[in-house]
């Protein structure tokens, strides 16, 4: 029971991660992708200092592969023969389980869950909540149930750390039964990410999780916010869908309703239009004309003045919400980075706690431009709120309570 295997499956491709629970060790992690393509693409990679010298094949530690690839079920196929050329052997690492990311679980999963016939049913009825995600879980799940059907396997949902959230917080002012009748509320996303990241930080600061009050910022191309109390998700910025809250690479966060109204009366968009235009080419994308922050600072950094309204637009929302948290849970221990952004960008961190010194906030200019895959304190010593970068790792999280569900 001590090696997981982590699947995150999409519509196209599937990433997955073999760890080793007893050292939490990653001991292989892969992509297939460009699935029912004509050229399907495999990509495996072992990190060597993992794998005992004995499983180590003559090949490089990244192996590619090019290949058609018509659906889950022969990516998983082609997986199943990295490892059994390239390592590790999975003889050598039975695998005691699978645990699969699930966006979606609504309101009636709010722990990692046993996959059964039940389960993968409530899966699919839940995809009107998630039609981008939720199908594209379900096909992985049953493609890994094919591959290794004697191993249990368990679903670990964005949305159940948010399932703690108080009626005042997830609640729509709207038509109560309108609401009720289609499940209208906010569920919040990035749950793994915002539990575990919650969870290392109060062991980098040697404190009892639940005596923090905290807050933490996942900023990647998909960014949330949460609050949490004692270890429990109070409020969070993702919504129904993941497309309410912070300005995100494509997505356009926050939004008049209005604006929506406006678009399909005045400029004639259809529902799917304005679908595309706020999840597609909204965000830092619709504003600059750049998905990625790192070129959206290299732009701004030389003189582009679309590309630094655009990075202010993102990190006044992202100051707006931890002064919201911040009065909602009325004293603030920690507040962490996390993800891509929130982890390699001390611009984006600088702006975004930029004059929050009256609240105890104070940011180590010198420690915030360090780089490291470590947790680390990035405020100075004697800042009322520590402020922390600490990496994510929704894997291994989803590993941890695949683990403890069994």
């Amino acid at each position: 029971m001590s090696t997981v295997l982590v699947v995150n499956s999409g519509s196209s491709s599937f990433k997955y991660q073999l760890i080793d629970m007893d050292t939490e060790q990653m001991l292989a992690t892969g992509l297939v992708e460009r699935i029912g393509e004509a050229s399907g693409r495999s990509v495996h990679t072992i990190p060597w200092d993992a794998v005992p010298s004995v499983e180590r094949s003559n090949a490089p530690q990244t192996t590619e592969r090019i290949l058609p690839i018509p659906d889950h079920t022969a990516g998983f196929r082609v997986m199943l023969e990295a490892f059994e050329t390239h390592g590790p052997s999975l003889s050598r690492h039975p695998l005691g389980a699978v645990g699969h990311r699930v966006v979606h679980g609504g309101k009636r999963f709010f722990e990692a869950t046993v996959v059964t016939n039940l389960v993968k049913i409530n899966i699919e009825e839940l995809a009107e909540l998630a039609p981008l995600h939720n199908p594209a879980n379900l096909q992985g799940i049953e493609a890994a149930q094919r591959a290794f059907p004697d191993v249990p396997h368990v679903a670990v949902f964005d949305t159940a750390f948010h399932q703690t959230l108080p009626p005042a917080a997830y609640s729509y002012a709207i038509d109560a039964k309108l609401a009720a009748k289609h499940r209208l509320r906010k569920y919040g996303f990035h749950g793994t990410s915002h539990k575990f990241v919650s969870e290392e930080a109060a062991k980098f600061l040697y404190r009892p999780l639940g005596e923090l009050n905290q807050i933490v910022l996942h900023l990647g191309n998909g960014a949330s916010v949460s609050a949490i109390e004692g270890g429990r998700s109070v409020e969070t910025s993702m919504g129904l869908t993941p497309l309410e809250g912070l300005v995100m690479g494509t997505r356009s966060g926050d939004l008049d309703p209005a604006v929506l109204i406006h678009l399909h009366r005045r400029a004639g968009m259809s529902f799917d239009d304005l679908d595309t235009l706020l999840n597609r080419k909204s965000g830092i994308l619709g504003m600059a004309g750049v998905g990625d922050m790192r070129d959206l600072q290299e732009r701004s950094d030389a003189g582009d003045e679309v590309a630094a309204a655009a990075f202010d637009v993102y990190t006044h929302r992202i100051k707006g919400y931890i002064g919201n948290y911040m009065a909602q849970l009325g004293r603030v221990d920690v507040i962490s980075f996390t993800a891509g952004v929130g982890e390699n960008s001390p611009e984006v961190r600088a702006a975004a706690l930029s004059g929050l010194e009256a609240f105890g906030i104070r940011l180590s200019d010198e420690r915030n431009e360090e780089r490291s895959r470590d947790p680390r304190r990035i405020s100075t010593d004697d800042s009322e709120v520590d402020v922390l970068v600490v990496p994510t790792n929704e894997e291994l999280e989803i590993a941890r309570q695949t683990l403890a569900v069994l």
